[in-house]
Parts: structure tokens; sequence; C-alpha cells
């Protein structure tokens, strides 16, 4: 049986993750991440590179733990843990609007901004 988009969306989700918060592949992560990704968060710059600014801006401790994650179509929504950074472990639900990371929502729960 051939594996379903939303399967192949959450797995390239968890791929774009894992390869920027935890391995801190920078440059494979401009392969993941669209030129055109849209930060929603006040504190963070714009852009693809205001978000990877911002992981190169925190501890090497940090860590990302995906927990649930739901797709249809094109939309992944991940909610998931980080820790290391200084400061309490915080979740945050991350929403990629088409799996290539072009759009971003995320909402937090926990103490304190994720920097």
């Amino acid at each position: 049986m051939a594996e379903s988009m939303e399967a192949r969306n959450k797995a390239l989700v968890l791929k774009a993750f894992e390869t920027l918060f935890n391995k801190r592949d920078y440059a494979a992560a401009e392969l993941l991440w669209s030129p055109n990704y849209i930060q929603h968060s006040a504190h963070i710059e714009p852009g693809r590179e205001g978000l990877i600014n911002l992981i190169k801006s925190l501890p090497p401790t940090l860590k990302y733990e995906p927990g649930t994650i739901m797709a249809e179509g094109d939309f992944v929504i991940v909610h998931g843990r980080f820790s290391g950074f200084g400061a309490p472990a915080m979740y945050k639900n991350r929403i990629v609007s088409d799996s290539r990371g072009r759009d971003d929502f995320s909402a937090s729960t926990g103490l304190g901004p994720v920097h």
C-alpha cells in the first residue's frame, strides 16, 4: 500500500524540525524550510533566516521533542516540547500550512518565551 500524502507530509515536517532544532544542520534546514517561510511570532525576526538565527542564538543543549502530530492534506500540526535552553521546558503548537514550511503559526504553553 502506498504511503498517504498526509504521512509523507508529517515525515517531512518532523525531518525539518529534527534537522533545524536538534541536529542544527543549518545548510540542510535551508533546503527543508521554504525561503517564503512566514514567522508570526513577534519576538522572532521574520522569515526563514529569522528562525534559523534564533536557533543559532540558543544554547547547544536545546532539544525539541515532537509529541502529537496531525495532518490533513497539506496542513500539518505538531505539538512538541522545547527544553535545554535555560528556561523551564515549554510546549509549542506549530502549524505548518503546506508541508514545506511556507507558513508557521505557534502558540506556547509553559513559562516564558522560547528564547
